[in-house]
């Protein structure tokens, strides 16, 4: 493997290093050695090792600061004449040794030096001086080395110490020292682009593929990216197709931003096997030795897009012969331009179906799209037109958007954009058009020109060089903006010799490199630039163009562009900061009207050149004019919905984008444009007419400077197709054979011209030993059928046939030649073959089959026929019938088929011999209801007339209907009547019979087989002539019958509605068989759009009585409805328009809207309310009961016009002081005497109204029921407690009133009453109470609360553990309340203090009570005191205890008390005496 060499090293000895120059072979030798080091150097190494001098920093900015800019590096392309690109350019710099060898001085010495010493070495020195020599060559590597460390070390010290102490360069933005090249490589092989970039702080670099940004960690081992010292690399491994791109390097700080663009194309050797792909597989699958037949079916047709819309394009490509894995080429061409893949365009090929999607239509996709199909036989290609269609518009009434945008020209500091206007305006002129930009990577979009610009090109400025720019365009008329156009494809701001430096190796490839020994000539200044003109010159900018001077071998040379204002000598320097590189330039801000001259001075690094040659002197303004109107517009019949159009050209139209077509009908005056897209031609194909229309067309040029006048019209045309000649007719067979004569059949031709066939033309020709003779003529005339019988034959000979259809066009070109057929009689008993075969009515699960009988009878009539069906791809075997039995009919509709299957047929007669040879099979026919399909619909008009109805929307303009009943054509009109109008097509029943069953049947000639049929049964038939009659004798449908309703004001009407009914129809309104019109007293109308008759009434009087009618009328149509009004119905209604008509009156002033009612709120407050309505600030509402005026008080009220008065209300304090329960506002104090008839008044001066609520008797006890409801409902549920005295039931209600009724039952009866059950009422607490209870009182109890509609009741159940808790407890209070009322009680009489004088006495008696009788003690100080003289103690009859001092003195001063104690209880009670000396009181006093 390593001694053999790839053929593309063979045959391209450019690739092959070994190309290289010793000297080459060493530098590059070197640059690996030391690429390690390279990378990691300072910016100034990496310099220095792309062969550039490092200088010093001041240097630098001296440079930078210098109006000559610094060296550019040379192209290495090689051009001819014309500037175009031929191949490279290598040149060997032989003055240069140091950029040749890579080597330094020193590093040369060295290098001689030590090859002189190692050859003295091979001859005189033994192994171990060989050692010492290559240690010590080591060594000084090794110092000179760290010589080169150590140096570029204090120059970066330098450089950064230098930086700090100077402020103006801290911060600086950053500056690529050196760019990143554009290389093309071999797929498979590795690139890296370097780059060296300064600036500081340092700068932050991102590298970008066709502007995304590159993530190594996404495709990992693919990028590589590496930064170094201000060196910064990207290394792509194994480059693939992928990898041909744009790619960019950006620089970012916090000074600015600065991008550096380079392009890598991969190539790839023709012939070279792909590793990627498949090892092919063994066997004949090379095309070499085969030849291939492409066909191109199932293709698409003229198109039709709308913008923003999705369209897919598809044909499918059969090759043969098809061999696995063998792909053809698959090309999509619009207006023969190749296309690539896009986002806006995307191409599929499936193995045999190539599909072409435009993802977003918009105006730039219109035009001629091409597949083209390509083997190593040829090519097969199939074409067909897209049109575009504006989209709406965002603003009713604005233009549609332009197109084509794209850059004409570009430069670091502008770009001019330019564009086709639109043929859409929409009924008003363009004003111009806005030109908008966005960064490439951003979204935001900005508005170029202040005010609209009308010339189609556009300078844009204020762009930051180096970055990529897409633009789009809007037009604007009176009425508003249209969409925006397409954005334009990305262009950077760049001087066009930076473009081309980094585009250059992507240029097209000759297949050589061209070795040139020149070098650029340093210190020469360059000469006078050549050939300077003008190029283009408008109003807003002029563009000059030049050639370098003739000189070669030049350093890099740039320009300087002068202007002189025309009549002065004076010179002004256009580009004064930076001179441009490119021999191209377009200048601004020039006043429009005056003249200038221009010329360009040439420039490098040794001085600036002598000036060219001034151009002529050049008026700023627009030079294009709009071109002149084209003329002699001539439209030509092509299709049955196109029309060609051709024009002669603008005369002297100058830079012609193209021509916009416009159509219109003739009559219309409405014009709609042909195409959205500028054709060059003056030629074009309308395509989209409605056929059998009549249309005139105009045509207008456009270029730059707008859109002319247009055309002339035409002369009318109607859509129809062109007629031509008929193609052959083919499938000639024989039907009958006798000695001297043969009958042939033959099929239509698959194409008839466009006209009906007028006959059949048929040549024959004697066959000698298969040598054909001389073609003669069989018939003169034209035959109308595809039968003929030849004659004048001679029996036993061979004879061949060939025939040509006519038509109005011409005859057309003859058949193919039959097969050769013997003349000789047939004997045969059977039938011959059945002919003409023809298929009808199909549809995607049925057909119809119609067959012409056999010419050649047999020995016997036929009898019968029998149809054989199978697969169109099916074998011979696969015939089966589709009927068992014969058939006598000529037709049979075949049913059962299988969708989007392809089926043929062939038919057999029979007669009593048996059945004959089989006709010729029928052209396959697939089983598909085509779009648009229409049946044969049966109508019954309004006259009663039947007639069976078929439209066809493919209509032609030669195309007939023929009719037929059971397929034989209808020409006699006795029975039913043809009539023909434009694309449809009626058959009308003149008298519908029996006799007219059958199977009707109607196709369309010069269509693709639009037919249907209708079976006409005796159902059907009955069904159609019910419905006719009901059509001749018709009766107007009603949706509502005669009725009556009130109005306001009590005004009556009378209405009906009619469902349908024209505007003829007439109504009579009749009363009592009377007519009645228009007056005073009947109001009529008649709405004819609702089928609304009404009639009104102002009121109803006793002679109204009687029967109302609207009688209708609406041509033979009639109806009529009746109400009558007589009785009791007419009384009430009366009575009801009075009542109305009052209360319109009643409603002109102060009135109830609702009458005076009442209502019972939760908290069972009764108030009485009304709402009324037509209220003023004087009207005054007055309220009365039993006659009487009510005061206002505060239980009146009105608010939102609501009227109340409560007459229910809670307690007041004072009243709830008497209450058992003491509770404020708790019971209701509604009773019997609210009872009475209550009365609003509300009048005013513009009338007054009453309204009354009696609530008496009847009405007061309804509302107490309802007050009695609330009152059930707010119930507790009935509960069981105890008591000393027995057991209580007990519920409790949110409010009580006095006249609630309740009831208690026990076991579902009534309680009676006695002294041992008892029933009360304290606060909201009702209860039972049940005394000393017994077993016997078990069982379930009720209360029942009566509210005069079905009560409410309330259930316990005592029994149980609920009795026996309940009885425990009551046994527990029992005891407890006796011993409370037997235990010892001071009952009273004791104060709590006793002031007395001395030596007065004092006598205290108290009650005491308890049984038994209590003990009685008496304290004194808490000491227990006993009778004596001075204190008596007494107690008498076990219930007095008295305590006496005869003759107190103060001694007897302190606290007593009296305890009584028995065996229930204690008691006591205190008391305090104070006895005071009267001297001491009479002191006090004073």
């Amino acid at each position: 493997m390593s001694g053999s060499i790839p053929f593309y090293q063979k045959h391209h000895r450019h690739y092959d290093r070994g190309y290289h120059s010793k000297e080459a072979q060493a530098t590059l030798s070197q640059y690996k050695s030391s690429s390690r080091y390279t990378a990691g150097s300072s910016t100034s190494t990496a310099s220095r090792s792309r062969g550039l001098k490092v200088s010093s920093h001041s240097e630098l900015d001296k440079s930078r600061l210098s109006p000559v800019p610094k060296r550019a590096k040379p192209t290495y392309l090689a051009v001819d004449k014309e500037n175009q690109i031929i191949g490279y350019v290598v040149p060997i710099f032989r003055g240069s040794e140091e950029f040749a060898t890579g080597f330094s001085n020193t590093e040369v010495t060295r290098v001689r030096d030590t090859a002189a010493y190692m050859a003295r070495r091979d001859h005189f020195t033994s192994g171990l001086e060989m050692q010492r020599s290559e240690l010590i060559s080591r060594k000084e590597t090794m110092r000179e080395s760290a010589e080169r460390i150590s140096m570029n070390k204090r120059i970066h010290d330098h450089e950064e110490h230098f930086k700090r102490i100077n402020k103006d360069s801290l911060m600086h933005p950053p500056e690529f020292v050196i760019k990143p090249r554009s290389h093309t490589v071999w797929e498979k092989q590795c690139v890296r682009l370097h780059c060296t970039v300064s600036g500081w702080p340092d700068p932050r670099v991102v590298w970008y593929k066709n502007n995304v940004a590159i993530d190594p960690l996404v495709n990992p081992g693919k990028f590589k990216l590496e930064s170094r010292y201000s060196v910064h690399s990207l290394e792509i491994n194994r480059c693939d197709f992928d990898d041909t791109a744009q790619y960019r390097v950006s620089a970012m700080n916090a000074s600015g931003e600065q991008s550096a663009f380079a392009s890598i194309v991969v190539k790839r050797f023709k012939g070279e096997i792909d590793e990627s792909l498949p090892v092919p597989r063994h066997g004949p699958v090379s095309e070499y030795g085969i030849t291939f037949k492409t066909h191109i079916v199932d293709t698409f047709g003229v198109s039709f897009g709308r913008e923003g819309e999705t369209m897919s394009l598809g044909c499918t490509v059969i090759i043969y012969p098809s061999l696995n894995r063998y792909q053809p080429e698959i090309e999509w061409y619009r207006d023969n331009v190749l296309l690539t893949a896009s986002k806006w365009t995307h191409m599929h090929w499936s193995g045999d179906r190539a599909t072409l999607t435009l993802t977003h239509l918009n105006k730039e996709d219109e035009g001629l799209y091409t597949l083209r199909v390509t083997t190593k036989s040829g090519y097969e290609t199939y074409s067909a037109y897209v049109f575009v269609r504006d989209a709406d518009a965002e603003v009713e009434g604005a233009p549609g958007a332009p197109l084509d945008v794209s850059c004409l020209d570009a430069n670091k500091d502008y770009i001019i954009v330019s564009w086709k206007q639109p043929a859409v305006d929409r009924g008003s002129a363009i004003l111009g058009y806005f030109v908008d930009r966005c960064e490439v990577g951003t979204n935001h979009w900005i508005q170029c020109n202040d005010t609209p610009i009308k010339f189609a090109r556009f300078p844009v400025t204020g762009l930051v060089e180096g970055r990529s720019y897409v633009f789009r365009v809007r037009a604007v008329n009176k009425t508003g903006m249209s969409r925006p156009s397409r954005v334009s494809q990305p262009v950077a701001a760049m001087d066009p010799a930076d473009l081309a430096r980094m585009r250059g190796t992507s240029a097209p490839w000759t297949g050589q490199i061209i070795v040139t020994e020149e070098e650029p000539a340093e210190g020469i200044v360059p000469g006078k630039p050549r050939d300077l003109q003008v190029t283009e010159a408008t109003k807003n900018y002029v563009v000059l163009s030049w050639k370098p001077p003739g000189e070669k071998g030049l350093e890099s040379v740039m320009y300087y562009v002068e202007k002189c204002v025309s009549g002065t000598d004076s010179w002004q320097r256009v580009n004064t900061e930076i001179p441009v590189r490119s021999p191209r330039f377009a200048l601004f801000d020039l006043a429009e009207g005056k003249s200038y001259s221009f010329r360009v001075r040439c420039c490098n690094s040794a001085g600036v050149g002598e000036p060219s040659d001034p151009t002529e002197a050049t008026t700023v303004g627009d030079k294009l004019d709009i071109p002149t109107a084209p003329s002699k517009v001539v439209p030509t019949r092509n299709t049955d919905t196109s029309v060609v159009v051709s024009w002669e050209s603008s005369r002297d139209a100058k830079d012609l984008v193209g021509y916009y077509i416009e159509a219109s009908v003739v009559g219309s005056n409405v014009w709609e444009p042909c195409n959205n897209k500028p054709v060059k031609a003056t030629r074009f194909i309308c395509h989209g007419l409605t056929t059998g229309d009549k249309y005139v067309f105009r045509v207008r040029a456009v270029n730059a400077a707008g859109l002319s006048q247009f055309s002339p019209e035409s002369e009318p045309v109607e859509v129809k197709a062109a007629i031509a000649s008929p193609t052959p007719p083919y499938g000639i067979t024989v039907l009958e054979c006798v000695r001297d004569a043969m009958v042939l059949a033959w099929k239509q031709p698959t194409f008839i011209g466009g006209a009906d066939i007028t006959g059949y033309f048929v040549d024959y020709r004697e066959v000698k030993d298969g040598v054909p003779g001389k073609w003669h003529e069989a018939n003169i005339r034209a035959v109308s059928e595809r039968a003929y019988r030849v004659s004048d034959l001679k029996e036993n000979k061979k004879y061949q046939f060939q025939v040509r259809a006519a038509n109005m066009a011409g005859v057309g070109i003859p058949s193919l030649p039959s097969d050769t057929f013997l003349c000789e009689e047939w004997t045969i008993a059977v039938p011959g073959p059945p002919y003409d075969l023809q298929i009808r009515e199909v549809r995607r699960d049925s057909l119809v089959l119609l067959w012409k009988p056999p010419v050649y009878q047999g020995r016997d009539p036929v009898n019968g026929f029998y149809i054989d069906i199978k697969e169109a791809d099916a074998p011979e075997e696969a015939w089966r019938g589709v009927n068992i039995k014969p058939t006598e009919k000529k037709f049979l509709k075949i049913k059962n088929l299988k969708e989007a299957e392809s089926y043929v047929f062939r038919v057999r007669a029979q007669n009593k011999a048996g059945v004959g040879k089989t006709s010729d099979v029928t052209e396959p026919v697939s089983a598909l209801t085509k779009p648009g399909t229409t049946e044969i619909v049966v109508d019954v008009d309004d006259d009663g007339i039947i007639s069976m109805n078929f439209e066809c929307a493919e209509l032609t303009a030669e195309s007939k209907f023929v009719w037929a009943k059971n397929y034989e054509e209808i020409t006699d009109s006795s029975r039913m009547t043809i009539e023909t109008k434009g694309s449809k097509a009626k058959a009308v029943f003149n008298a519908p019979g029996e006799e007219d069953i059958g199977i009707y049947s109607c196709h369309v000639t010069h269509t693709d087989g639009v037919s249907s049929s209708y079976t006409l049964s005796e159902e059907e038939l009955k069904k159609l002539l019910e419905i006719s009659h009901d059509h001749k004798f018709p009766i107007i449908p009603l949706k509502s019958e005669l009725a009556v309703e009130m109005l306001e004001k009590g005004r009556v009407r009378f209405w009906l509605q009619a469902d349908k009914i024209s505007a003829n129809g007439k109504v009579d309104y009749v009363f009592n068989d009377n007519v009645l019109s228009q007056g005073e007293k009947y109001k009529m109308n008649f709405d004819k759009n609702t089928g609304v008759i009404e009639m009104t009434m102002d009121s109803l009087t006793p002679a109204d009585e009687g029967t109302f009618t609207f009688q209708l009328k609406d041509g033979k149509a009639t109806n009529q409805s009746s109400l009558v009004l007589i009785g009791d119905v007419f009384k009430e209604l009366q009575k009801e328009s009075e009542f109305q008509r009052k209360e319109w009156f009643r409603k002109q002033g102060p009135h109830f809207i609702e009458y005076l009612s009442y209502e019972v709120t939760p908290e069972c407050c009764v108030a009485l309310k009304c709402k009324v309505g037509n209220m003023k600030k004087e009207t005054s509402a007055l309220w009365y009961k039993d006659g009487r005026e009510i005061k206002a008080e505060e239980h009146l009220g009105f608010t939102e016009g609501v009227l109340k008065l409560e007459i229910a209300q809670r307690d007041s304090p004072a009243d709830a002081a008497n209450n058992d329960d003491n509770l404020i506002g708790r019971r209701l104090k509604i009773s019997k005497k609210d009872a009475g008839v209550y009365e609003v008044v509300l009048k005013d001066d513009r009338g007054k109204d009453t309204s009354t609520l009696n609530l008496t008797d009847q009405g007061f006890k309804t509302l107490m029921n309802e007050v009695f409801s609330f009152i059930a409902n707010s119930s507790t549920p009935l509960k069981i407690t105890s008591t000393d005295e027995g057991i209580r039931l007990y519920t409790f209600v949110s409010y009580y009133n006095d006249l609630l009724q309740v009831t208690w039952h026990y076991k579902d009866s009534a309680i009676a009453f006695s002294d041992r059950i008892k029933s009360g009422v304290v606060g909201e607490q009702l209860w039972l109470q049940i005394k000393e209870p017994t077993a016997k009182d078990t069982g379930k109890y009720a209360i029942e609360f009566n509210d005069g509609k079905g009560g409410l009741r309330r259930t316990v159940e005592l029994s149980g553990q609920a009795f026996d808790d309940a009885f425990a407890e009551f046994q527990r209070l029992k005891a407890a309340a006796i011993a409370e009322r037997n235990r010892a009680r001071v009952a009273g009489g004791l104060p709590d203090v006793v002031t007395i004088q001395e030596g007065k006495a004092l006598n205290l008696t108290c009650n005491i009570s308890g049984d038994p009788v209590p003990e009685v003690t008496w304290l004194k100080n808490d000491r227990e005191i006993t009778s004596d003289e001075h204190c008596v103690l007494k107690f008498e009859s076990g219930k007095f205890a008295s305590f006496t001092i005869t003759a107190v003195s103060t001694s007897d001063t302190g606290k007593y008390s009296i305890l009584v104690k028995n065996k229930y209880g204690t008691e006591s009670g205190d008391f305090t005496v104070s006895v005071f000396i009267p001297e001491e009181a009479g002191g006090k006093k004073k």
